[in-house]
């Protein structure tokens, strides 16, 4: 196995192993940084919409300050950047350079072993700074500094928060709700809702497996099969030692992939809906749309991704070892050499389930484990089924052209996400319907031999499989291009979630037209709450979100039921609320909430506004979440989640408000 090349992105390898170094220090080393320096701000009104701001910043006995730097070869202006405010609010320009009134001496550093300019004592600064439009009575900033002492060297980013005294408060809003509004009277129905976790933690699994199924048939990793079992049958001295080793080697790829969840589970304790920020966050699904996209170019075979031998050979040399100990690194080597094949679906099962929380994040690396266990475990036990397997050949390199068709795919959705929650209207539903058909255009004919991609042969006799999944793939394509038009949105049901929703769509479309119960939608919950005591109708509150694939399956699926949509209007004010919504509150509505744990949090944009909303009246993360309220905020039903029957669901709609009445 240490001559076997080994397929994998280098610098993705040495990101996640700093990641997890980062994650796993960062506590105490901010806890280190924070003793390091103090800073105290005073601001001073010039008008009315002017402030002069005077800071002094004291550092511990030996360390230093970064000026700007004399030398003209300039590590990088990071570095040698005096320190300077950075602010929040988008409203606050500085006006002018900072004005430093300390002395400054000449010095070469040792750590950079370059000429610097250093302050003499402590550091006194002034700016001016001007703020546009509503004047908070209070701004949070962060003044970013360098400082070193000897080998040792932090860029930080300490906290000041400015009093304004021509400043007002920021207009807050009541996120606590009333205990009715958050306790469901005795009897109420929903109770099986709470089975809602399991059930999803079940599905999750279940997608899990289905990925592992796949990555088994990859060319990273369905060669290893029979490398692997040869490696047990010659290392065995005995049926019954194979079989040990055999299970240890499953146990240890389940482990592998389950363990790799454990960090999130410990991510978790910092908020409730960490997870829904992360799987939402414009950053993380643009850097996945680029993975995706690179790692589409290299299955199509225009370049091979390559890691270093040294790593596979550290990994493979660990094989050598004892009994548990070498099967372990066997292992992890394979989660090593099939990183390639198998990192899609890995990260498309952890944005997808990182919003069912750290749990269902376990369930799917567990499903995905166990499924790419199994072959490896059963043909270790049997090593006489080796004889049944296909041969490796020109169908996996089929195969992983068709994985490059389906990554190219999922790369858009993952583009789709992060344009969904920042609006920027890049794709709209019919320019995403189009870019999947003519993906899927792309994939029919190269499987008709048609469209040659590396290594193709020309000329050479297409197969009959080939050839249905080529009809398959333009049939597919073809419901895609009827499902652009609103009056055929019918045909694409089945891929609810995927798409953005109708509603955002370049056709113009009335609010009804999408769903059939968004007349009376809206999404702001104290114009709900009035309107609904105006009509003396009950709240139906809708938590969800740009990104959220169940809640698209529930809008399309549930809600167009005539029989759901007719009821909805005719007896709720309903209100959907994104959690997801990057969209900044105006500036005299951001606030800081303190949490019934007493933890503080800035309440900037829309989604967290409604994210906080929903985790502090009803200890839950997930969307979609369903909430029936009377006009005086009394709780008529327990909450329930995802619910894809029609009927199900109504019968929880009919029940929420006969407790009303």
């Amino acid at each position: 196995m240490s001559n076997k090349k080994i397929n994998i992105l280098n610098h993705f390898l040495r990101l996640l192993i700093a990641c997890f170094l980062s994650f796993s220090l960062s506590n105490s080393a901010i806890a280190q940084n924070d003793s390091l320096v103090k800073v105290i701000a005073t601001v001073s009104p010039i008008n009315d919409s002017s402030y002069q701001v005077q800071y002094t910043i004291q550092t511990k006995e030996g360390w230093r300050v970064f000026g700007q730097t004399i030398s003209p070869e300039a590590i990088t202006d990071t570095f040698t950047t005096p320190p300077h405010f950075l602010f929040s609010l988008e409203t606050i320009k500085l006006k002018g350079p900072t004005t430093f009134s300390t002395g400054t001496t000449q010095q070469k550093d040792e750590l950079f072993e370059k000429a610097f300019i250093f302050p003499i004592g402590a550091i006194k600064g002034i700016d001016t700074i001007i703020i546009h439009g509503f004047q908070p009575d209070t701004v949070k900033a962060m003044l970013a500094i360098s400082i070193a002492k000897g080998n040792e060297f932090y860029q930080q980013e300490v906290p000041v928060y400015l009093f304004l005294a021509n400043g007002k408060k920021a207009e807050a809003f009541q996120i606590q709700l009333p205990a009715t509004a958050t306790t469901a009277p005795a009897g109420a129905c929903g109770e099986a809702a709470n089975d809602s976790k399991n059930a999803s933690g079940w599905s999750v699994f279940i997608l899990g497996v289905l990925g592992g199924l796949i990555a088994l048939i990859t060319p990273c990793v369905f060669p290893m099969i029979p490398v692997t079992v040869s490696f047990f049958t010659k290392r065995s001295k005995t049926k019954q030692e194979g079989i040990k080793n055999g299970l240890l080697y499953g146990l240890s790829i389940f482990l592998i992939y389950v363990l790799a969840s454990v960090p999130f589970h410990l991510l978790g304790n910092v908020q409730p809906e960490i997870f829904n920020s992360i799987s939402t966050s414009p950053v993380l699904n643009i850097i996945f749309f680029v993975i995706f996209i690179f790692f589409s170019i290299s299955f199509f075979g225009y370049f091979e991704i390559t890691l270093p031998s040294g790593i596979a050979n550290k990994a493979d040399s660990k094989s050598g070892l004892g009994s548990l100990g070498g099967i372990f690194f066997m292992a992890i080597t394979l989660a090593i050499v099939s990183f390639s094949c198998t990192g899609p679906i890995l990260g498309t099962l952890l944005v997808g389930s990182l919003q069912g929380g750290a749990w269902a994040l376990t369930y799917g690396m567990a499903g995905f484990g166990f499924a790419l266990a199994l072959p490896f475990t059963l043909f270790a036990i049997f090593p006489q089924w080796l004889q049944s397997l296909p041969k490796s050949g020109g169908w996996l390199d089929t195969i992983k052209k068709v994985l490059a068709f389906l990554e190219l795919a999922l790369a858009f959705k993952f583009l789709s996400n992060a344009d969904l929650v920042q609006h920027w209207g890049l794709l709209k539903r019919e320019v995403f319907l189009g870019l999947w058909a003519l993906i899927s255009i792309g994939l029919a004919l190269y499987l008709w031999g048609i469209l040659q991609l590396p290594h193709d042969t020309k000329g050479a006799k297409i197969s009959i499989g080939r050839k249905i999944g080529a009809v398959l793939a333009i049939a597919f394509s073809v419901v895609l291009i009827l499902g652009i038009f609103p009056k055929n949105a019918s045909y694409i049901k089945f891929l609810s979630g995927f798409p953005p929703p109708s509603h955002y769509s370049i056709m113009a479309q009335s609010s009804e037209d999408n769903y059939g119960v968004h007349a009376n939608v809206m999404n702001d919950y104290s114009k709900a709450l009035a309107l609904a005591k105006e009509q003396n109708k009950p709240i139906l509150i809708d938590f969800t979100g740009w990104a959220c694939v169940n809640c698209r399956k529930m809008e399309e699926n549930v809600w167009t039921d005539p029989a759901v949509s007719t009821f909805i209007k005719a007896n709720f004010i309903l209100v959907s609320l994104y959690v997801d919504d990057k969209e900044m509150l105006p500036v005299e509505k951001r606030f800081k909430y303190t949490s019934k744990a007493g933890t503080e949090k800035e309440i900037n944009s829309v989604g967290d506004l409604w994210a906080t909303f929903q985790a502090e009246n009803f200890n839950q993360v997930t969307q979609p979440l369903y909430v029936v309220m009377s006009p005086d905020q009394n709780l008529l039903s327990n909450p329930v989640g995802y619910t894809p029957d029609a009927q199900v669901y109504l019968n929880w709609l009919k029940c929420g408000l006969a407790k009303g009445k």
